[in-house]
């Protein structure tokens, strides 16, 4: 399987960038979702940079809900992986739609591109990191895995700990790949900093050019019923496959 980090060719196109705010946790599972689904519509990736307007935990698609810790509103992620505590830590998400390069390479090299643009953008920060070489352990149990305390393959490592997660889920629409990236001390600040630079990172490893996404107001109150209808419900939130 090739899962190096040369870009396809044909990558090197214009993006939307979404320097989005920050909204409770249903409401930003649900953005991305929507930006998922209106993927081919847009015709072009696009990378948001958001925040959460509370401590919050997001669980894995096929995480239980007693999974979850004590203390902080959850919701569950479109995408699987381990839990992710929120509050001080940048998220992001790339969403790619089908028919574009970036979508028709294997999961893998999928995760080694976009997460090697994370790393360049970590790089200019003065952070040295690198992508991590092995997969999770079978003896780790994924249905209640935290996913800090969990490297796998390509998440990106700083001196032996991980500090970048993701997870992606494919449908007939794209690619949906949600990052975080963990801040620790002076977050806020860290915060601020990687937000500008984390869109050089995807220029310089994938030669996108970025153009302002601005949602219209039909988007949002899409967004908004999304929220409700799905991702702040109980059936949402309690589902395990």
């Amino acid at each position: 399987m090739n899962t190096d980090k040369t870009v396809p060719a044909g990558t090197g196109d214009a993006w939307a960038l979404w320097r989005d705010g920050d909204h409770d946790p249903a409401w930003n599972m649900a953005a991305d979702q929507f930006l998922l689904d209106t993927a081919v519509d847009r015709g072009q990736p696009l990378l948001r940079l958001y925040g959460w307007d509370r401590p919050a935990a997001s669980l894995g698609y096929t995480q239980p809900l007693s999974a979850a810790p004590a203390g902080r509103a959850v919701v569950r992620r479109p995408t699987g992986g381990g839990v992710v505590l929120h509050g001080e830590d940048l998220t992001y998400t790339v969403v790619i739609p089908t028919g574009h390069p970036l979508v028709a390479v294997d999961r893998l090299r999928s995760y080694a591109l976009v997460n090697g643009a994370v790393l360049a953008a970590l790089e200019a920060c003065g952070l040295t990191g690198e992508l991590a070489a092995q997969e999770i352990p079978k003896s780790v149990d994924r249905a209640t895995m935290v996913c800090f305390t969990t490297p796998t393959r390509y998440d990106i490592l700083a001196a032996g700990h991980k500090v970048a997660g993701s997870a992606q889920r494919r449908t007939r629409t794209g690619l949906l790949h949600q990052g975080s990236l963990l801040l620790g001390a002076d977050a806020a600040a860290r915060r601020d900093q990687l937000r500008a630079v984390l869109p050089d990172g995807f220029a310089r490893t994938l030669d996108a050019r970025f153009v302002a996404f601005l949602p219209d107001p039909a988007f949002l109150d899409a967004v908004q019923r999304l929220a409700n209808e799905v991702f702040a419900s109980g059936a949402w939130n309690r589902h395990t496959c």
